[in-house]
């Protein structure tokens, strides 16, 4: 495969100013978490006016976690993502339900065979393996041994859990991802962004892209 760009994400936005701040340092995709139980959840009037200023070529992924169908249908209505990003024990057909694109999040605490579980989402635009066990939210700034993700896993792979600016070099050496994922390593108390990290962690992708 040719060495590529590593697409980055942040998540768990809660204001305008963060997002543009987010895009303006380079991110391919912003965050917005649907999750109600999450310090990091946004109100729907707020995610849409986030959504309104998102300026060209930066995606609005929406996270949810085991949330309610109507719940769901309700935000692809008024905030229009262009992507979901579905956390919980959501099947396979209960994720292409909405006609949009989707991650599935593969929580590497508890599941010991990503491509096994990989398999039953064929549909899924990427897949993003975290650090946290089943049932549990991410965001919890743990990682994961990145040694358990298999050689063979052939999907596109989006890297997260407890990832910072000063490991995510050393991240995207070793794994070789399709994009890395942010949430509180980029935060200076929990559901709060830190412009400066968000500056580091996305200078460190491109730092480490250009070496290889």
């Amino acid at each position: 495969m040719l060495p590529g760009r590593t697409r980055i994400k942040i998540c768990g936005l809660k204001s305008i100013q963060d997002a543009l701040l987010v895009s303006h340092c380079g991110a391919d995709s912003i965050g917005l978490v649907f999750h109600n139980r999450s310090p990091r959840f946004v109100e729907l009037d707020l995610a849409e006016k986030i959504r309104q200023q998102i300026p060209a070529f930066v995606t609005v992924t929406a996270l949810f976690m085991d949330d309610d169908a109507e719940f769901i249908s309700q935000v692809i209505s008024q905030v229009k993502p262009d992507c979901l990003q579905f956390h919980g024990k959501e099947l396979a057909g209960f994720c292409e339900n909405w006609s949009l694109p989707y991650i599935k999040a593969i929580p590497m605490g508890s599941v010991s065979d990503a491509n096994a579980y990989a398999q039953s989402y064929q549909a899924a635009q990427g897949f993003l393996l975290d650090s946290n066990v089943a049932g549990r939210q991410g965001g919890s700034g743990d990682t994961f041994d990145w040694s358990k993700i298999p050689s063979t896993f052939q999907y596109p792979l989006i890297l997260a859990g407890g990832l910072t600016p000063q490991n995510v070099a050393e991240a995207v050496s070793q794994v070789h991802p399709w994009a890395v994922d942010v949430s509180s390593g980029v935060e200076r108390t929990k559901a709060v962004k830190d412009a400066d990290l968000i500056r580091q962690f996305c200078k460190e992708v491109f730092r480490v892209d250009c070496q290889q």
